[in-house]
């Protein structure tokens, strides 16, 4: 007998969002709290800065937008927030990684007050070309052995993986293509369900 009515209840299950549907909506009281929507917490919180200083993340937010600029309708490293992920991942990291990204951050802003008197940040274009000449030297199986070329390398490809990863990155890719879950229909990005 129980079997049978877990089958009757079971074929019920699809119409009772309907008869729900049908009801009228019952009349709040005063003490009943009102029901709010929920939000994503990504996009409410502000993000702040733990782990580098703030000369080091002045540098590390310029070197974010030279090497990944906006393109087009794709967003940049700026706009995808990597300085505030680097920010977080790097001080979540391996003490010998924290440190590769201290001393490479703190070498740019010495360079910078040593060549031109400023930070790296407010470094022009021509001064950042020659600060970042390193970055052009073909790529080797090899970490370099200069501190400052190992640095930009891992940030080159740390900045690049974060932007492209990054859920304002695959929004805007999915806008240019038409396509919901950019990449081949894989869902690279998780989102809350509604």
């Amino acid at each position: 007998m129980k079997r049978r009515r877990f089958i009757q209840a079971f074929a019920a299950a699809p119409a009772a969002p309907a008869l729900l549907a049908q009801q009228p909506a019952a009349p709040r009281t005063a003490t009943e709290a009102p029901k709010l929507d929920a939000a994503n917490a990504d996009d409410v919180g502000e993000t702040v800065v733990r782990f580098f200083t703030a000369p080091q993340y002045s540098a590390l937010r310029k070197l974010c937008e030279i090497i990944s600029p906006p393109l087009g309708k794709a967003p940049g490293a700026l706009d995808a927030h990597v300085p505030e992920f680097l920010d977080f991942l790097i001080g979540e990291s391996p003490g010998d990684r924290q440190q590769i990204y201290r001393t490479g951050l703190d070498l740019l802003n010495a360079n910078a007050r040593q060549k031109h008197g400023k930070m790296f940040a407010d470094l022009d274009a021509m001064q950042i070309t020659a600060a970042l000449a390193s970055l052009r030297v073909p790529w080797t199986f090899d970490p370099p052995a200069d501190p400052l070329a190992r640095f930009l390398r891992e940030a080159r490809q740390d900045i690049r993986t974060a932007t492209m990863n990054s859920k304002e990155y695959l929004a805007g890719a999915a806008q240019t293509t038409g396509r919901r879950g950019f990449g081949g229909g894989t869902g690279l990005y998780w989102n809350p369900l509604d």
